[in-house]
């Protein structure tokens, strides 16, 4: 059997020091390429773009898709204006994840929003984002742990009737937790389906696609040691196989 291609959304970095300063090269951890193989997928790298024509083309080439972490989304990108929290942006990568992300629905692709990527899949569909945590009201939780990536630090309750409960069949799940937006306004279509005990969304789905789902932590992380965190990169793959 053919094993499923799943793209994995690219960013870039700006070298600081050593012999190219200022030198830009694309990139993604490689967590995120070692949680597909190792739930069964062939992992491709899809290099930033913003031109719609060379996006489609990718598309035409992957069966299921990976929105990676990074840069904060541009309050520009939903209509606000920054405040003094916002960290550093990176606005044609917006651009770049919202074509992703518009073709793939076009597509009926199955998707998985991680991080940022979940964060970006809210305001392609219309909503909005907290600017920084301190903004979200009763917001207590350390929602940045820095460190131990693949420590889990705090828990999220799941909605029983989502598919994200189906997959990982837990009302109760812990996580790792490495962010300072979080969702604001829900997007057209969009559903929450974990919350953080202080309120903070920590899941959203679209009910009208097969498999359309966001985590606001960062499941690939885990993958290795955490067979929750696994099994949302099989729930992936059997969402290309079920297409």
């Amino acid at each position: 059997m053919k094993k499923p291609v799943i793209g994995i959304s690219g960013s870039i970095t700006i070298l600081e020091s050593g012999r190219f300063p200022g030198y830009r090269r694309t990139y993604v951890n490689e967590d995120y390429v070692k949680s597909v193989i190792l739930a069964g997928g062939v992992p491709l790298l899809l290099p930033l773009t913003t031109d719609p024509e060379i996006v489609k083309g990718y598309l035409d080439l992957i069966d299921g898709l990976v929105l990676s972490g990074g840069h904060d989304v541009s309050p520009l990108a939903y209509g606000e204006q920054p405040l003094q929290k916002i960290g550093h942006t990176l606005p044609e990568r917006d651009v770049f994840d919202r074509l992703l992300i518009e073709t793939a629905l076009e597509k009926k692709l199955p998707l998985l929003g991680i991080c940022r990527g979940m964060q970006i899949l809210n305001v392609a569909l219309g909503g909005t984002l907290y600017q920084d945590l301190d903004y979200v009201p009763d917001s207590q939780l350390k929602h940045d742990q820095y460190h131990d990536p693949s420590l889990a630090t705090h828990e999220v309750s799941v909605d029983t009737s989502s598919k994200l409960f189906n997959i990982m069949g837990d009302k109760r799940v812990k996580t790792n937790s490495f962010h300072h937006l979080a969702v604001k306004d829900l997007g057209e279509g969009l559903v929450i389906t974990a919350k953080a005990d202080d309120g903070v969304v920590e899941a959203i789905e679209h009910n009208d696609y097969p498999f359309v789902l966001g985590v606001q932590w960062h499941p690939e992380m885990m993958a290795s040691t955490d067979v929750k965190m696994k099994s949302l990169f099989e729930a992936l793959m059997e969402a290309v196989l079920k297409k």
